[in-house]
C-alpha cells in the first residue's frame, strides 16, 4: 500500500490542490499527502523492527543541512517566518526515508521514475495548451480564465501575492506572451520541474524503445521551451554540454551510422533554434546580454546578496533575508537573491550553502558510478546538473514542486545497479 500511495504521489507532485487551513495561510495538499506516507512509513518500520536509513554520504550531509538551517534560527529577527521556512522543509523529508525503503529494488526505483515522467507529460499537455489559448481568446481573456483556473492549486492567499507580482508574461521583440506555467505559481519553477524530469524521460526511452516515452520528452521539452526562462535554458544546455561529455566514449569510441545521424540532426535542430531569429532564440541571447534590465538587476541583486553574506558569515536566520533588505517586508514579498547559493548562505550560513553543494555534486558523482554498470542512471546525473545550473538564476527551494521531487531524486542516486 505505502508504494502505491508513493507512486501516486509521484504522479501528484505537479498538480497539488491548496488546503486554505485559516485566513492567510495556505497548506499545500502535498505535504499533508507526504505527512500521511510518512506515518505508514513509521508503522511499517515498526512493525518490522527496523528503521532503515541508507548509510550514505547524502544521508549525512541532508541532516546537516538541516541541522544548520535550524542553528540558524538563532540569527533571526522574526522566528515565526523562521520556524514556518523550516517546517516547510522538514515536512518533505519523510520522502527521502521512504524512498531509501524501495531503492534496492532496481525495478521499484525505475517505477517511481515512470510515475514522475507520467506527471510530467500531463502537466506539460496543460502547459502547452494554457500557452496556445491566447493566440484564440487573447492574451487579457486567457490571463482571467488562468486566475481563475489557478487559484485552487496555489490557494488564497497565496494566488493573490502571484496575481500581484505577475511573471506570467514576457516581452519579446515588442511582442508581449503569456508563457507556459501550467497549475504553477510562475514559469521558473515549472521550468525547474520540466528540466530535472525530461533526461528520465529520455532515458526512459532508451532503456524500453516505447514511443510513449519519447513523445512525452517531445512534450517536457516543447513546454520547457514555451516558460521563455532563461535559466531554465541555460540549464537544458548546460544538461546537454554534459550529456555529451559523459557519453563521449559511447558516442564516438564506436562508428555507428544510427548515431552519426541522431547526433547531427540533434546538433542541427539546435543550431536552428540558436541562429534563425525566434522569440525561443532571443530569448536565449538575451541571456548573455549584460546590459539588458533584468540581467542588470539581477547582478545587482547578487551582489546585495553577497554583501549580506559577507557581513553574516552565519546568516541572517532561515527566512529572514527579505527584512535584512526591507525591515517593513511582508512575508510573501518576493525578495530574494535569484541564486540558490546565495540564498542559503545569506539566511543559514556559508558552510551550509557549502553543505548543499556537496549533497548535490555527490548524488551526481553517485549516479555517475552506478551508470558506469546501467546508463540508465546517467539521466540522474543530467537531471541534477540541470538543476544546480538552473540554481544559478532562481531559488527553487521553497517551491512545493521542486523540493519533494529534489528529496526523491537525491535518495535514489544511492541506487546500486551491479
Amino acid at each position: 500500500m505505502l508504494y502505491k500511495l508513493l507512486l501516486l504521489f509521484c504522479l501528484y507532485i505537479p498538480f497539488q490542490l491548496a488546503l486554505n487551513a485559516s485566513e492567510g495561510f495556505d497548506l499545500a495538499s502535498g505535504r499533508v499527502f507526504v505527512l500521511v506516507l510518512g506515518i505508514l512509513w513509521l508503522f511499517k518500520s515498526l512493525a518490522r523492527k527496523k528503521l532503515f536509513v541508507p548509510n550514505k554520504i547524502q544521508t549525512l550531509l541532508l541532516l546537516s543541512f538541516l541541522f544548520l538551517s535550524a542553528f540558524s534560527l538563532v540569527f533571526a529577527q522574526n522566528t515565526d517566518w523562521a520556524y514556518r521556512k523550516l517546517l516547510f522543509l522538514l515536512s518533505f523529508v519523510p520522502l527521502y526515508f521512504i524512498v531509501a525503503d524501495f531503492f534496492l529494488d532496481k525495478e521499484r526505483s525505475i517505477k517511481i521514475i515512470k510515475f514522475l515522467v507520467y506527471g510530467a507529460g500531463l502537466i506539460s499537455s496543460i502547459g502547452i495548451l494554457q500557452f496556445i489559448l491566447q493566440f484564440f481568446i487573447g492574451i487579457d481573456a486567457t490571463l482571467r480564465l488562468w486566475q481563475l483556473v489557478i487559484s485552487p492549486f496555489l490557494g488564497n492567499s497565496f494566488s493573490q501575492a502571484v496575481f500581484q507580482n505577475p511573471s506570467w508574461l514576457v516581452g519579446i521583440s515588442r511582442n508581449t506572451y503569456m508563457r507556459a506555467i501550467a497549475f504553477f505559481p510562475d514559469p521558473h519553477m515549472f521550468a525547474f520541474y520540466l528540466g530535472m524530469i525530461l533526461p528520465f524521460a529520455i532515458a526512459l526511452f532508451w532503456k524500453n524503445k516505447k514511443k510513449i516515452y519519447l513523445v512525452i520528452a517531445g512534450l517536457i521539452l516543447v513546454a520547457d521551451l514555451l516558460t521563455f526562462s532563461r535559466g531554465g535554458y541555460l540549464g537544458l544546455l548546460a544538461g546537454i554540454i554534459f550529456s555529451f561529455f559523459i557519453f563521449k566514449k559511447e558516442l564516438f569510441s564506436k562508428f555507428s551510422f544510427n548515431k552519426f545521424i541522431t547526433v547531427n540532426i540533434f546538433i542541427l535542430v539546435i543550431a536552428m533554434i540558436i541562429i534563425f531569429p525566434n522569440p525561443i532564440s532571443q530569448r536565449l541571447i538575451s541571456s548573455f546580454d549584460i546590459n539588458e534590465g533584468s540581467n542588470t538587476g539581477r547582478l545587482e541583486t547578487w551582489e546585495q546578496s553577497l554583501n549580506v553574506t559577507m557581513k553574516n558569515p552565519w546568516g541572517v536566520g532561515l527566512g529572514n533575508y527579505a527584512l535584512e533588505i526591507k525591515p517593513s517586508a511582508d512575508y510573501r514579498e518576493p525578495i530574494y537573491s535569484h541564486n540558490l547559493y546565495l540564498d542559503i548562505a545569506s539566511e543559514t550560513g556559508i558552510i551550509n550553502s557549502l553543505v548543499f553543494i556537496w549533497l548535490i555534486t555527490a548524488s551526481i558523482l553517485s549516479f555517475i558510478k552506478f551508470g558506469k554498470n546501467n546508463k540508465f542512471w546517467m539521466a540522474g546525473a543530467i537531471s541534477l546538473f540541470i538543476f544546480s545550473i538552473h540554481s544559478i538564476f532562481e531559488t527553487p527551494l521553497y517551491s512545493i514542486h521542486i523540493l519533494p521531487l529534489l528529496f526523491i531524486i537525491i535518495t535514489l542516486s544511492n541506487v546500486k545497479d551491479e
